[in-house]
């Protein structure tokens, strides 16, 4: 089955979700080696540095010379900011597809008024969409957006976020189906995808939230009537999701979980990519985190993790893979582990007064934030 986004028509509807400190370069062209005509969108970025240039924001916002298309995720507070930085990127041709991040719950970036702050603006959340579009529009470059349920169980903004998005003209919405107080704990509400679905007609849905193997895309699917999925952690350690995924949603048989011995083969590849990148030092301390979710659900005890966990460069990687029986399988239900955050419920941060005046209906005045320069290097939430 195919799936637009713009003029991209993509191998399966399946995207890549932006994840800070992990969807860099090496990682989009790892996961591109398993499944080469999907989206796989860059770390996300705060538009303000976009803008004024910082050369740390700079150099996260590079893709790989034959990366397609190159999609870059942003987040701000500020209209006028948020439309310049989209200008910046498309007149200086550095992508082919912007997406704008409402869903972000990290206090950080919700304490200055962005990510999952600003579904409850509606009218701020409708200028910065606005803005984005505009600028985008002339260049031909599709923009789409990604948020939460809401901030908290009984302040749900999915529905009227995404209507306010499907009619300030973004290409397609994608909806994480759980709150910002929830954070990443307890079970992805899939209803609210089906919800989301109904009350936005004709633009595509596409669903995130726990899919760990192919077969929970096929589900969630058909369970929504959604059109395409989003993977974040579910791809942690598992970069060869995308080609299991293909498979899946074309109706075809998705191989057996991979050998341990398969596994190491790519965690090899992996790690000489990153420090192609980064160089070997800042590459290895880089890996270790993703040792952890390789190793998820395989039976190779509690040395060999603490010897992935300390690995210093790529020699010592090699040595401890060494080390590990090829042969063997990931144990039963070992797919299903969550890999990356597993935290919450949470306390939310917002700016001060950012909710005076708003109703469980709703209603509010308009408010527009400036990004404050003094947290650039939040970049990438």
């Amino acid at each position: 089955m195919t799936f637009k986004i713009g003029a991209h028509e993509l191998s399966a509807p399946v995207v890549l979700a932006p994840m800070a400190g992990v969807t860099n370069a090496p990682f989009r062209e790892l996961c591109r080696r398993y499944a080469p005509g999907l989206v796989y969108v860059n770390e996300m970025a705060m538009a303000t540095p976009v803008v004024h240039k910082n050369a740390k924001t700079d150099r996260m916002i590079s893709f790989g010379p034959n990366e397609q298309p190159r999609s870059q995720q942003l987040y701000g507070s500020d209209p006028e900011i948020m439309g310049k930085a989209v200008h910046i990127l498309c007149d200086a041709d550095r992508v082919d597809h912007i997406d704008i991040n409402f869903g972000c719950p990290a206090a950080k970036v919700t304490r200055q008024g962005g990510g999952a702050a600003v579904p409850a603006k509606p009218e701020l959340l409708r200028a910065i969409v606005r803005a984005a579009v505009k600028s985008a529009e002339p260049y031909g470059i599709p923009v789409t957006t990604k948020f939460r349920m809401g901030l908290f169980d009984d302040w749900l903004m999915h529905k009227r976020t995404g209507q306010i998005c499907a009619e300030e003209g973004v290409a397609a919405i994608a909806l994480h189906a759980r709150t910002v107080q929830q954070h990443y704990s307890g079970e992805a509400r899939w209803d609210a995808i089906g919800e989301l679905k109904d009350a936005v007609g004709s633009i595509p849905v596409l669903g995130n939230g726990d899919i760990w193997e192919a077969s929970d895309a096929v589900k969630m699917m058909e369970a929504t009537g959604c059109d395409g999925v989003v993977i974040g952690r579910g791809c942690l350690g598992r970069p060869w999701l995308f080609g299991d995924l293909v498979e899946a949603l074309s109706g075809r048989a998705v191989r057996p979980s991979r050998t341990l011995g398969e596994v190491a083969e790519v965690m090899a590849f992996h790690g000489r990519l990153l420090a192609e990148h980064m160089g070997e030092d800042h590459a290895m301390r880089d890996f270790r985190k993703h040792s952890g979710w390789y190793m998820s659900g395989y039976p190779v005890g509690s040395e060999v993790r603490r010897r992935f966990a300390l690995c210093a460069s790529l020699a010592e990687l090699d040595d401890i893979m060494a080390l590990l029986d090829p042969a063997a399988e990931v144990v039963e239900g070992g797919e299903r582990i969550k890999r990356g955050h597993t935290n919450g419920p949470i306390k939310v941060a917002l700016p001060t007064g950012w909710l005076d005046g708003e109703t469980r209906a709703g209603l509010d005045s308009d408010v527009s934030v400036p990004d404050d320069s003094h947290v650039m290097a939040l970049s990438g939430g």
